[in-house]
């Protein structure tokens, strides 16, 4: 392995950072301006510059870094971690990245806390959960099921909890992606589009919560606790690791109603100054650190969980949400999806058995929401091609997939299946925004018949279709067939 320069002091890490965001930023363009999510051109960018295609197949790429199971031979333009010039090894490229990377994806899933809207969650009510459950539960065990023929690539029944994890990452749904394309179209704001963000919220509070408790568990089994004398050997046993995640919700709850009632009254004393996004970070990292080092769950639940318990004070909220999400989609989130590409995905040696996993994976990911959601949405009487909207709404996959993936990874998941998340991003990420549109776009043709005899034949209507399209009614303020704000002159 070689390198031109060398990353082994803070100022070398400088111009990765400048290489990464340039070419995020113009990667994201590129997808957004072909009707593509920019996160799939921010890891497509990490690839390129990384060694995954120039490096490993070409013999030289921008960005390189040795990997103890790969006998690659490349020289990089810059290296990440190794020996320098004078002998002496360094990993201040890889440690640098690692750290941004844990930022990015804190402060993703503490965005999306944010966004949550709890009102909007208990008017959809049993319809969304449920929903949101066979949005888990059918990938779930679809993913299961096709990775246990698979032992020979670190799957099988020998590795049970690999094979839950490949399940996992398919229950995730992207709700940045769905909304996005339901805004376009005009839905959001409808009974199904509120359904479908709603259920597409809690699936991945399920997730997140399912993820921590098999994560747990799968270390607990892999540890070698044999008592419970202290601590640490307590949270070691499966049934602590249960106990430790109940306590954290309750321990996050609770303190979550003090710090709601504290930020409501920041926000009255202090209304959209800086010290509310600041403290709210102070939250984020505090609930993140004591989830993971504490009680053993995930830190990005931790990090979730702030948001959500922020969420309830709405103006300071916001605040902190628009304040924040400058910083995130600046600089840690293009970092943490570029370092995807840069560090955890290779081609070089890739198994055709992997290959074959992940193409099947991808299919049951797409069939299990499609198939899981349809038909809860189908048993609360929506007709046919409604219930196929929600199918389809649940089926994209974004940034929480990937999230999910590299804490699998970090449990003892194999990195190869990175290749399978990515896929799985990319396919989903295309059709959905198609299937959608050509769905919606039927609900908007008026089928009228009329007998031969000249005899006016009953008229199908799509009322919610004719609400969009007519000003005078879209403008009256009605939110689902209400008047809003409680508006009486809409009445």
């Amino acid at each position: 392995m070689r390198g031109v320069f060398f990353i082994d002091s803070g100022l070398g890490f400088v111009i990765i950072l400048a290489l990464i965001l340039l070419f995020t930023k113009l990667f994201g363009l590129l997808f957004r301006k072909i009707g593509l999510p920019q996160v799939l051109g921010y890891i497509i960018a990490g690839i390129v510059i990384g060694p995954a295609i120039f490096g490993e197949l070409c013999g030289f790429s921008i960005v390189g870094l040795i990997k103890e199971d790969s006998n690659a031979e490349y020289t990089a333009l810059f290296l990440l971690n190794g020996v320098n010039g004078e002998g002496e090894p360094f990993s201040m490229g890889t440690d640098g990245l690692a750290i941004f990377s844990k930022i990015g994806v804190l402060l993703l899933m503490f965005s999306t806390g944010l966004e949550t809207n709890l009102q909007d969650l208990k008017k959809t009510g049993l319809a969304a959960t449920l929903i949101a459950c066979m949005g888990v539960l059918v990938p779930l065990i679809l993913g299961l099921l096709i990775s246990l023929p698979f032992g020979n690539i670190g799957l099988g029944t020998e590795n049970i909890f690999n094979c839950i994890f490949i399940g996992m990452i398919l229950t995730a749904t992207s709700v940045a992606i769905t909304v996005s394309v339901l805004k376009e179209l005009g839905k959001i704001n409808t009974k199904l589009g509120t359904t479908i963000v709603s259920a597409a919220i809690i699936d991945d509070v399920i997730g997140i919560v399912l993820l921590s408790l098999v994560t747990g568990i799968a270390k607990a089994s892999a540890g070698e606790a044999v008592s419970v004398t202290d601590f640490a050997s307590f949270k070691a046993q499966w049934w602590g690791t249960l106990i430790m995640i109940v306590a954290f919700f309750v321990v996050a709850v609770l303190g979550g109603w003090g710090i709601s009632k504290l930020f409501k009254w920041i926000d009255k004393k202090w209304p959209t100054t800086h010290r509310i996004p600041i403290f709210s970070l102070v939250v984020c990292f505090v609930y993140s650190w004591v989830a993971e080092e504490i009680f053993g769950v995930a830190d990005i639940t931790g990090a979730f969980l702030a948001g959500v318990v922020l969420s309830t004070v709405h103006r300071a909220s916001e605040y902190a949400d628009k304040k924040i999400e400058v910083n995130t989609y600046t600089i840690f989130a293009p970092v943490f999806f570029a370092n995807i590409g840069i560090s955890n995905i290779s081609f070089a040696g890739m198994s055709g058995w992997i290959i074959l996993l992940a193409f099947l994976a991808v299919l049951m990911g797409l069939i299990g929401k499609v198939a899981g959601c349809g038909a809860v949405a189908k048993c609360f009487k929506y007709n046919w091609r409604e219930s196929a909207i929600a199918g389809v709404g649940m089926m994209a996959r974004g940034e929480v997939a990937l999230i999910v993936t590299q804490t699998a990874i970090g449990a003892g998941l194999p990195e190869d299946f990175m290749l399978m998340t990515v896929l799985l991003i990319l396919v989903s990420s295309i059709l959905t925004p198609i299937f959608l549109k050509v769905l919606y776009g039927k609900a908007k043709k008026l089928t009228a018949a009329v007998s031969t005899d000249g005899a006016d034949a009953p008229v199908s209507v799509d009322v919610e279709a004719m609400v969009d399209e007519i000003p005078a009614v879209k403008n009256l303020g009605m939110v689902n067939g209400e008047p809003k704000d409680g508006n009486e002159e809409n009445k």
